[in-house]
């Protein structure tokens, strides 16, 4: 069930990446929800997938904190 959670964001972070602010607002909901070790995994597909959209390059911010 959490690698259902892991997955679900994922696909919802890609189905908003079109707009940066709701981008970001959903990966924060994301790491609150998320345990630690799939937050883990998120950083690191979120590091592929911005790779080349720069205007989302600043949520990974978030993942610092």
């Amino acid at each position: 069930m959490a690698r259902a959670m892991l997955e679900y964001t994922k696909t919802v972070l890609q189905k908003v990446s079109f707009d940066a602010k709701l981008f970001a607002r959903e990966l924060k909901k994301a790491i609150s929800r998320l345990l630690p070790n799939e937050i883990e995994e998120l950083k690191i597909w979120l590091q592929y997938f911005v790779l080349d959209k720069p205007e989302l390059q600043t949520s990974l911010m978030y993942l610092k904190a």
